[in-house]
């Protein structure tokens, strides 16, 4: 880590032409409202959610969330709701369809 600082670049937005891209420019307060994009090496969106400035944000679902993505690019499998590293995965394919529930409880991933 940076001393005094993040280990990953910031952006700055103050024109808000990144926010317009993304849709999260709010042009009546001239502000970004509270955006988060998970974007892979190939500048695809995984992921996204827009909060109002009202509510938090969860970061501990947002690193779950990268996680996920991480496992699911490195072995093929799916990560069903609520995954988390070292619970049970999915393969996906035809005989999975309609039968998630046979073989994923909600009760295992927490």
């Amino acid at each position: 880590m940076v001393e005094g600082g993040v280990p990953f670049p910031l952006l700055s937005d103050a024109g808000g032409r990144v926010g317009t891209i993304y849709g999260v420019y709010d042009e009546t307060a001239g502000v970004d409202i509270r955006g988060r994009f998970l974007i892979d090496p190939d500048f695809n969106i995984r992921a996204m959610e827009v909060l109002t400035p009202e509510v938090g944000r969860n970061v501990s679902e947002l690193i779950r969330q990268v996680q996920a993505f991480q496992h699911v690019v490195a072995t093929g499998e799916v990560t069903p709701s609520g995954w988390v590293p070292g619970k049970p995965t999915l393969t996906p394919g035809p005989d999975l369809a309609g039968k998630v529930w046979k073989v994923w409880k909600p009760d295992q991933a927490f």
